[in-house]
């Protein structure tokens, strides 16, 4: 960690987060441009030690967020998990795999109850960990360039990191579709989904940040005040086709969804439909479930759910669903996953309900003492 009066250089540093003091706030940059700036253990490890020592020092008024892309800062926010990583930890029985869960949990909830003020710049790739270390910040900005996704049914997974909570808080049944079909929005829809709190054009960004660096605020809320008042100004719009999320999306099971789907001739219903079937059958159940369950939840319960579901998706290994996910996308990219079930008919009720059976009781759980 050190501390300068100078913005970060660009590649100062082989270290996979970036961190420095410079003026009145604390700057994390992930910096792992090549992988999209994908979260390993060690990054997890690196920006929970950021963000403690940020919120012990009185120097410090706020915490900025960034990705460092191929040609410079800004570029991609953070693509996710390391996928491949995963894969090849739940294949060898490894640990660690069960620590990163536990740890990118535990940074999750950091984030979401920090006591200062944590702005993330969503710039160009936000999904799944990405939207993890933003969903809890106090001011999450995206750009032009944005591109918002949890799309981890494709690879036999479910939106995890938080996103139960964040998902089943967008308005109407908006969270439902985009965690069942892993459906990617631009920067101005996330705003409409509630998923981002002002969008400031790319070109901005490096300006923006030099101002935040540079200048002598007096308190974070000073920090805050000062990025509103940079965001782009947009008349109130909803979210395109809404009416017809909440139609299709708020019935009670996958398979009435999908009906109502197939009932829809528009292009939207169809390329909808379509998405909504690449994703593992079993866990379109699970995610359904999953956001309907974390509407009645406060995050740390939310968290707790996750971290048994994540633990039942990759318990069986090689038979694992989410295993053969990322098998099909990242290893082999055959991009043919040979799913449990062919489609949604085939899961049972039975089988779905047994990923929310919590592997430890209420005194051994890893996340116990979250509150």
């Amino acid at each position: 960690m050190s501390e300068s009066n100078s913005s970060l250089p660009a590649l100062a540093t082989d270290s996979l987060v970036l961190m420095e003091v410079v003026g009145r706030v604390g700057c994390i940059t992930l910096n792992r441009p090549k992988a999209l700036n994908a979260l390993s253990l060690e990054m997890v490890r690196l920006i929970t030690q950021a963000l403690k020592q940020f919120q012990m020092n009185p120097q410090v008024l706020a915490v900025l967020v960034r990705g460092h892309g191929k040609e410079g800062p800004f570029g991609h926010f953070c693509a996710g998990g390391d996928i491949r990583f995963f894969h090849q930890a739940a294949l060898a029985g490894d640990d660690s795999l069960a620590d990163f869960f536990t740890e990118e949990y535990r940074l999750n909830h950091l984030i979401h109850t920090y006591p200062k003020p944590y702005i993330a710049f969503m710039d160009g790739v936000v999904m799944g960990g990405g939207m993890g270390i933003s969903q809890g910040a106090s001011l999450r900005i995206v750009t032009d360039r944005t591109q918002m996704a949890m799309p981890e049914t494709h690879i036999g997974l479910f939106p995890d990191v938080g996103g139960g909570y964040f998902l089943s808080r967008c308005p109407g049944h908006i969270g439902e579709y985009l965690g069942m079909t892993g459906q990617k929005i631009n920067g101005h829809q996330a705003l409409q989904a509630g998923l981002a709190d002002g969008l400031i054009e790319t070109q901005r960004l490096p300006l923006i940040w030099e101002t935040l660096l540079s200048t002598p605020f007096e308190s974070g809320e000073a920090v805050e005040r000062w990025l509103q008042s940079q965001f782009t100004k947009f008349e109130a719009a909803q979210f395109p086709d809404k009416a017809a999320i909440d139609r299709c999306f708020g019935f009670e099971s996958p398979l009435e969804i999908s009906l109502a789907l197939s009932q829809d001739n528009s292009d939207w219903a169809q390329q909808t439909l379509a998405s909504l079937n690449k994703g593992s059958p079993l866990m379109v159940h699970v995610v359904l479930a999953q956001i309907r369950k974390a509407r009645n939840m406060g995050l740390a319960d939310d968290l707790r759910m996750e971290r048994d579901l994540v633990h039942h998706c990759f318990h069986l290994r090689a038979q694992s669903e989410t295993v053969e996910g990322i098998r099909a996308l990242a290893v082999d990219k055959d991009h043919q996953p040979k799913w449990a079930h062919s489609n949604l008919n085939d899961v049972s009720p039975q089988e779905w309900p047994l990923f929310f059976k919590s592997p430890w009781s209420a005194k051994t759980h890893p996340l116990r003492d979250l509150v």
